[in-house]
């Protein structure tokens, strides 16, 4: 065991316990992230147009606060970028955090002085609850890769500008700095092809033992990684990998297809990272609920998916197994910001949760309203069944087909094929109709047809998606959608 290992481990448990401290008692928690975000935000110009120093408790937030998704803040990050001060948060933004958005192109989302800590000092808290729980710290002997955005950043107007991914590079901590791959020059190579070859030519002699990223990107490196080498599995090339760390997508649809990569299991480590800050993170094994980070920075809003009641609920008032809206109301200024992604809570003491799908992601071309958690849930069941491995997929509804009923046409790039297609097709059929029972209906009442699996030609997403503009570490292909617009293109 070397030192860093040594160190690690009683200070994880310190650490690790604190936390859990203050996730026992979430109630309390919350309400002192609302005081404190209450003393910084009423100092603005947001505050004052939303009386802000008049708030106390959530029920005082709801009435203040109106719901908002990035569209609806626009006009304040517009006088942001043209620099004001102490419009969101006191100040200026350290950073604009530049995401995608399905609706809105381009967003910059503000990070603060204050919500650079949730970032950074949760990813921390993830991997100390890692070593804490399981006991292991190997990995921080060795070396660690993250493939991530460019760290070389833009400006927009005054403020420097950059991926989330890369902004954080910025700031890693100097006890990692020997640790860490790649190097800053080949993180800094624009395109995402060229760069992943040049991390696999610094990385593949060395001792990588924690790897984190995208799946669908870890994939490409490990696929290009085995094609250099010529080993038969990441195991051959790095002997001690023994941590995978992944975020932004469910891991289960990729899991097959990666094990088969690595040869064998690796312990996962979960995130919920986001522009907007830093959600949750998995801290147990073999729990599929991530910590909700209650005491970083962020006060958090629930809006029940089902009824027409849209008042956020406080921490106080959620329940197990209920879809909820995730709203933010954060140190980087944005106060009731519908972020765009739907959860569950697996537990309410501490508070965890699983991410079941985004608001605005679903097929509901007939009423069936089929979520991303049915979806990735369905093609579980379905390799189960039937082995294969699966690379990416989509799913998109085909609503006038040259003949026959409609049906949900799934656009699969296969790593390996099932060895029985329409087997494969009638399992995961079968499996969401056990998930919804609106699309079973829809099945049974002869108005949809069974769903039809296409199966597209190996590197299909990965040039889908640079046409877009979407080769980057960050980006993720979405699960589904109501129209074809996600499947033009494909093939």
């Amino acid at each position: 065991m070397g030192l860093k290992s040594a160190i690690a481990k009683p200070y994880a448990r310190l650490v690790t316990s604190a936390v859990m401290r203050r996730a026992m008692d979430p109630v309390a928690t919350q309400l002192g992230v609302l005081r404190q975000l209450m003393q910084f935000g009423g100092a603005t110009a947001y505050g004052r147009d939303h009386k802000l120093h008049q708030v106390h408790d959530h029920a005082g937030l709801v009435q203040a606060v109106p719901l908002r998704d990035y569209e609806g803040f626009r006009p304040y990050i517009d006088r942001i970028v043209a620099g004001e001060k102490d419009v969101l948060w006191p100040g200026l933004p350290l950073y604009l955090c530049k995401t995608s958005g399905t609706t809105s192109g381009a967003k910059y989302i503000p990070i603060t002085q204050h919500s650079l800590p949730n970032h950074i000092g949760s990813a921390r808290r993830a991997l100390l609850a890692y070593i804490a729980h399981s006991g292991r710290a190997e990995f921080v002997d060795g070396k660690m890769i993250f493939l991530q955005g460019s760290p070389v950043l833009d400006r927009k107007g005054l403020i420097p500008t950059g991926r989330l991914s890369g902004i954080v590079a910025n700031h890693v901590p100097r006890y990692l700095l020997k640790n860490r791959m790649p190097s800053f020059a080949t993180n800094s190579i624009p395109d995402w092809e060229t760069k992943v070859e040049a991390i696999v030519g610094e990385t593949m002699r060395e001792d990588m033992r924690l790897i984190s990223g995208i799946p669908a990107w870890v994939q490409m490196y490990f696929e290009r990684l085995l094609a250099r080498t010529g080993k038969a599995t990441v195991k051959e090339v790095f002997p001690q990998f023994s941590l995978f760390v992944y975020g932004g997508v469910n891991y289960a649809p990729y899991r097959s297809r990666m094990e088969a990569l690595i040869g064998g299991t690796v312990p996962s480590v979960e995130l919920f990272p986001a522009s907007e800050g830093f959600i949750a993170y998995q801290d147990k094994d073999n729990d599929d609920g991530m910590l909700l980070v209650l005491d970083n920075g962020i006060y958090f809003g629930f809006v029940p998916m089902q009824g027409n009641d849209r008042r956020p609920r406080s921490i106080a008032e959620v329940e197990l197994d209920v879809q909820y809206a995730l709203v933010l109301y954060t140190n980087a200024g944005l106060w009731g910001y519908e972020i765009g992604d739907t959860v569950k809570f697996t537990s309410l003491a501490p508070p965890r949760i699983k991410v079941t799908g985004r608001t605005k992601h679903f097929t509901s071309a007939f009423g069936e309203h089929v979520i991303a958690e049915e979806v990735e849930g369905a093609l579980k069941d379905a390799i189960a069944a039937v082995p294969c491995e699966v690379a990416e997929f989509t799913v998109a509804p085909l609503l006038a087909p040259n003949e026959g009923l409609p049906y949900h046409e799934w656009h699969i790039e296969f790593a390996a094929p099932p060895a029985d297609m329409g087997r494969f097709s009638a399992a995961m059929d079968e499996a969401l109709q056990k998930r919804n029972p609106y699309y079973k209906d829809l099945i049974a009442g002869k108005v949809l047809r069974p769903l039809v699996v296409r199966s597209l030609p190996r590197g299909a997403f990965a040039a889908w998606m640079k046409a877009r503009g979407m080769n980057d570490a960050q980006s993720k292909v979405p699960r589904l959608a109501n129209d074809r617009r996600y499947v033009e293109g494909l093939g």
